[in-house]
């Protein structure tokens, strides 16, 4: 890995001197204009595109807060205080330097040197998403030792793992379609359990037909 920054945390006080058994990690960027969703902005514009994005990172929080899991929100940039991430409940920790596959390899082998058995990392721009995915996810590990969740661009939403294996986070092209493809190829002599597909918002197709956005979009339009 190409850093030697280590990741900082608000409340490592919550770190379990013996972690339960399983994690979720959640990666997010710091919520601020011209920073996040990008690729959105380009037709929306950065404030609607902001805003939403402040929408599924609140979303994410619904969707995680009530997890019998230990939960850990690593931020993009830096550690936010008071935000919408109650430390009485997230770990809070920095990502590390480096490209998206290196971020994750390290927050996974953190984890599993922390004792954790299930590890499954999610990011914060899914609508489709619920709680009982989550859950169900965490219960395929049960009985395979990967668990992947294809999204219909090409990506995937979901990854979790018992089992640590560096090839899932080398030689990809982040944030392209065949993500899906060269991790599937990393894993065909695996036992992995395929969640069903869901659709993560990177571009306006991605929610033009959703209702729940229509409220970002009617001044863009």
């Amino acid at each position: 890995m190409k850093t030697n920054k280590k990741p900082t945390s608000a409340n490592n006080n919550k770190i379990p001197a013996s972690a339960g058994m399983n994690l979720l990690l959640i990666f997010t960027r710091n919520p601020e204009l011209g920073k996040c969703k990008t690729r959105l902005a380009k037709t929306i514009g950065d404030e609607a595109a902001l805003e939403i994005y402040k929408f599924l990172l609140q979303h994410t929080v619904s969707i995680t807060q009530n997890l019998p899991f230990d939960l850990e929100v690593h931020y993009s940039d830096k550690v936010h205080h008071n935000d919408l991430w109650d430390e009485d409940i997230y770990i809070k920790k920095q990502q590390t330097e480096g490209d998206l596959g290196e971020k994750m390899q390290h927050a996974f082998l953190s984890a599993f040197k922390n004792g954790y058995r299930n590890v499954i990392i999610i990011g914060s721009d899914l609508y489709d998403i619920t709680q009982e995915d989550l859950e169900e996810a965490f219960k395929a590990l049960e009985r395979f030792e990967y668990v992947l969740g294809p999204s219909e661009d090409g990506g995937y939403y979901l990854l979790g793992m018992n089992l640590f294996k560096p090839e899932l986070f080398k030689n990809k092209a982040w944030g392209t379609n065949t993500v899906l493809r060269d991790t599937l190829i990393d894993l065909k002599d695996e036992h992995i359990q395929l969640l069903e597909e869901r659709n993560d918002i990177d571009v306006y197709d991605d929610l033009k037909d959703e209702p729940v956005f229509q409220q970002f979009l009617k001044t863009t339009n």
